[in-house]
């Protein structure tokens, strides 16, 4: 009667067991990249849901030993565990050893509270009759096996296996998973990792139980007995390192899903090639590396006392010092006349040559070092702590010979430092606007700021581009003379006298527009700027959509004294890449839930003229619900841009880029950019398929030191990138539009040449602003008239 009473008053707050079927298991948000690439997983259970097919029957056979081995013989209830767990309750005040069924645990877990009351118990034996009722065994034991928490942020039986073990559950051996079968009871106190004594009695007596029911032979059993504790933690296994690019991803999930990003299982692909990520991330930390060593060496981080020596324990003496891949903190043990022995936090002895050593002038000021070390005890001296470069292919000595020294048989590592620079990569697909790479700084354990896009900066003569372009637009050729002299305002604007100079502090007199851009000459830009107006060049910048709220309204404007994020510069120089048409840089590709379900893709590029409304209105397609298609609108007259391209190859060619040359490419163009005082050093560069820019700075701007400009400080860093990026890549030009003319024109008038002038080359122009001959002196065919505009004087093709 009493027990009557009990389930007539608990049974309507129970839940209804449908909704087990309903439930969605927690499950981390993953991101991957173009080709699959896991780059991040985020959330706070690892999950990785799996069905009862997919789990191997001595697996099941291991759990029910160790939770519930009539699990097929009761109804949801074990009557004797469940009287013995009564009898500790009435005794101690407490239920100690359970007596819970899977199908009581299924119950629990997924609905109930964690409160050891006995009303929470009945509960529990309620609704595992009702799920015993309603659901098959199979069913039952896989909600188990996915729910079950088994410790190290674990959640089911497939995720247990691969944080303990790295493998798929299929791959374990009997022993592993004995080991995961003891998990359940106290995740903590039979945690192989943290308790691996007490988890190996627990993996025994659940082997022994196994063994007793029937389901391993004896000798299976003592095999599996005698087998060592194999697990170690295993993180999530990403296999590209883009945590920019991945806090990216998260930060739109979240946007898009809120706190369920988290939890729904979706999976991000990303428009990042795994192999431009690589290369990305290994040239940026390369070239500020190399940056850092050019100013000389700051000297120990810190210095450990003689305490700390003599107990040897460098683990935890190197322990609140943090580790930058590829950087580990390191404590100077020893030091010899021609080496250095040193202790590399969880890596253990090394040894590190002089050689390696030979760089570190001591750092007084950003444009002056010290005398170049004679030995060792120069640079560093017993219990510094310093960083180190771990040397992965470094020689071993020859089995054959005598034992050698210690130095001969440690490993080798470098001396190195945390570099003070900073700096930023972005790479586009200049036909689509997906990012092909990002990163955005040293390492992302150093900084979360993200340098590609939020570092406001100067571009300097890396702007000059877009204002040439304006020019060529407005009539200007890339034969235009513009002398090349000194020039004084007085401009309010500028609060100041302004004398603005070239980097070379020289002077050229009149220089073709396209000598003055791939040598940037500032003079010139200054006063093509003023012949083609400032508010003409802003709203020609509107018009190619680059963001114009730091430009300022003066002169400046032409050496690029405007700020702009790296990401918008590359977006800039992706228009120029693909001809002329808008860009949206993008990063999602597509997004998938749980099951699969494509729940978000990347709409198709289709670039457009004028009829852009005609192709598509972008709005949602019903069977997917986003859109199919973005039209990108020509922003740019498509020859202007074309004879960019040609001027942007010469910088390469001939300019200040030469150093590009190495990539033996002729389709490549780009430009270097310095701003005042070397703050900052840019190098873009692009071919039709692939625009990519390389900002150094900074955080807090500040001189770089003489010398280093964009060719120096960021083109080594592009270049090291695209010898990665375009590897066995073919040319890739922009299409020649209709309307491009050819012309021999002398290049000291920029006019069309007489016949047989020896010193002629040829110029691009487009067919309306061809100039007239050199012998051509009347009025009317001038070849500039005093506002900076052409006329059309020839015909249409000249060559």
């Amino acid at each position: 009667m009493l027990l009557s009473s009990f389930y007539l008053y608990l049974r309507p707050g129970l839940p209804a067991v449908d909704q087990l079927v309903d439930i969605r298991l927690q499950t981390p948000l993953r991101v991957y990249s173009s080709d699959n690439r896991l780059i991040a997983e985020f959330g706070e259970k690892r999950r990785a849901p799996i069905t009862i097919e997919q789990i191997p029957t001595i697996q099941l056979h291991a759990f029910m030993a160790a939770e519930d081995a009539r699990f097929y013989e009761h109804n949801g209830v074990d009557f004797k565990g469940l009287l013995r767990a009564a009898v500790e309750l009435v005794t101690t005040g407490s239920i100690r050893s359970g007596g819970s069924t899977i199908t009581m645990q299924v119950a629990k877990n997924y609905f109930l509270s964690r409160d050891r009351t006995f009303i929470r118990k009945f509960n529990e034996i309620l609704l595992a009759f009702q799920i015993e009722r309603e659901l098959p065994k199979s069913r039952i034991l896989e909600l188990y096996l996915n729910k079950i928490y088994l410790g190290n942020r674990a959640y089911g039986i497939q995720a247990a296996a691969q944080v303990y073990y790295g493998k798929s559950v299929n791959d374990l051996t009997l022993a592993q998973m004995a080991m995961l079968a003891g998990l359940p009871k106290a995740p903590s106190a039979y945690n192989p990792l943290a308790n691996p004594e007490r988890a190996l009695i627990r993996r025994n007596w659940i082997l022994q139980r196994m063994n007793e029911l029937g389901f391993v032979s004896d000798d299976a059993y003592e095999l599996a007995s005698k087998a060592p504790i194999t697990a170690f933690f295993h993180g999530a296994e990403t296999e590209l390192e883009a945590d920019y690019v991945a806090e990216m991803a998260r930060t739109e999930m979240v946007r898009r899903f809120g706190d369920e990003a988290y939890t729904e299982g979706y999976k991000v692909y990303l428009t990042v090639d795994s192999e431009k990520q690589i290369a990305a991330n290994r040239a940026l930390k390369s070239g500020l590396e190399d940056f850092d060593r050019r100013h000389g060496f700051r000297g120990p981080i810190a210095q450990l006392d003689d305490d700390q020596m003599e107990t040897g324990d460098f683990d935890s003496a190197l322990a609140s010092f943090k580790s930058y891949d590829p950087l580990y903190p390191a404590v100077v043990t020893d030091v010899k006349d021609d080496a250095v022995n040193v202790y590399v936090s969880r890596l253990g002895a090394a040894t590190m040559s002089f050689e390696s050593m030979t760089w570190a002038r001591r750092y007084k000021t950003q444009d002056l070092t010290g005398g170049k070390p004679a030995n060792p005890g120069d640079v560093v001296s017993v219990g510094d702590v310093i960083y180190v470069k771990p040397i992965l292919e470094a020689a071993q000595t020859d089995a054959d010979t005598d034992a050698g020294t210690e130095a001969e048989t440690l490993p080798e590592v470098t001396l190195s430092q945390l570099p003070e620079i900073q700096g930023a990569l972005i790479s586009l697909n200049p036909q689509s606007g997906g990012i092909l790479a990002l990163t955005g700084g040293y390492s992302f354990q150093q900084s979360k700021y993200n340098r590609a896009m939020q570092a406001q900066r100067q571009p300097g003569s890396n702007f000059k581009p877009f204002l040439y372009l304006a020019a060529l637009e407005k009539g200007n050729t890339a034969a235009t003379l513009i002398n090349d002299a000194p020039i004084v305002f007085d401009d309010s604007d500028l609060e100041t006298t302004w004398r603005p100079q070239n980097s070379s502090g020289q002077f050229y007199g009149p220089t073709r527009l396209r000598e003055a851009l791939y040598r940037s000459r500032n003079l010139v830009s200054i006063r093509l700027l003023r012949s083609i107006g400032i508010d003409y060049t802003i709203d020609y910048l509107n018009q190619l959509k680059i963001d114009t709220t730091g430009m300022p309204h003066n002169l400046s404007l032409a050496l690029g004294s405007g700020n702009l994020t790296p990401m918008e510069v590359a977006r800039g120089f992706a228009v120029i890449a693909n001809g002329g048409h808008d860009v949206t840089p993008y990063l999602i590709q597509k997004i998938e839930d749980s099951r699969g379900n494509i729940l978000y893709g990347a709409p198709s590029v289709v670039f457009c003229d004028a009829d852009c409304a005609r192709i598509t209105d972008n709005t949602p397609t019903p069977d997917v619900g986003f859109p199919a298609i973005r039209t990108a609108p020509k922003l740019a007259d498509e020859r202007a841009v074309y004879i960019m391209h040609s001027i942007l190859r010469d910088v390469i060619k001939r300019g200040t880029g030469r150093r590009a040359l190495a990539l033996n490419r002729e389709d490549v163009g780009g430009k270097t950019g310095t701003t005042n005082e070397q703050r900052d050093a840019w190098f873009s560069g692009f071919n039709y398929n692939m625009a990519t820019t390389a900002w150094v700075g900074f955080d807090q701007p500040k001189p770089m030191g003489r010398g280093e400009y964009g060719a120096v400080a960021a083109l080594p860093v592009w270049l090291e990138y695209s010898k990665e990026a375009f590897k066995d890549q073919p040319p890739a030009y922009m299409p020649r539009p209709n309307g491009i003319v050819t012309v021999k024109i002398d290049p000291e008038t920029g006019r069309r040449a007489a016949p047989g002038n020896p010193d002629a080359t040829f110029e691009l122009f487009r067919e309306e602003n061809v100039p007239p001959m050199e012998e051509q002196e009347s009025e009317t065919l001038r070849s500039r008239s005093e506002d900076g505009t052409s006329e059309s004087l020839l015909p249409q093709e000249l060559f």
